[in-house]
């Protein structure tokens, strides 16, 4: 299958179905976190989409994709975390918790093989 999109991407389809669920999940949240564990979890898996779509465009600058990959590495370990606060503050149990941390586990791990072969996903090899 050729891939001329960032959503061509199994990596980025799942980061998006994950970013949906989180999104979803973080409307039971309280009230009281709406400005900061609701908005701060919703940011960041949002962010390991946006920063793989950003990656997959720079691929003409090697350099470039490749900060862009680590940028969604980052958010997505950020997203860990957020989801390590919402489980020790019981907003999650410990099954969604866990269900959602081996997803982001799967995700990086695929970001790391992108990372590590940076140089095929470039335009310019």
């Amino acid at each position: 299958m050729k891939i001329s999109s960032h959503e061509d991407l199994e990596v980025f389809q799942m980061a998006f179905r994950t970013a949906l669920e989180i999104f979803e999940l973080t409307r039971t949240f309280p009230r009281t976190e709406q400005y900061s564990l609701t908005d701060q979890i919703r940011r960041s898996s949002r962010s390991v989409c946006a920063n793989m779509a950003e990656a997959f465009r720079k691929r003409y600058y090697p350099k470039f994709f490749f900060a862009k990959i680590i940028d969604c590495e980052g958010e997505a370990a950020e997203t860990q975390v957020w989801i390590k606060f919402a489980l020790s503050h019981q907003y999650l149990d410990k099954k969604k918790a866990d269900e959602l941390n081996q997803a982001y586990d799967i995700l990086i791990r695929k970001l790391i093989v992108m990372r590590n072969n940076a140089d095929k996903w470039s335009l310019n090899h």
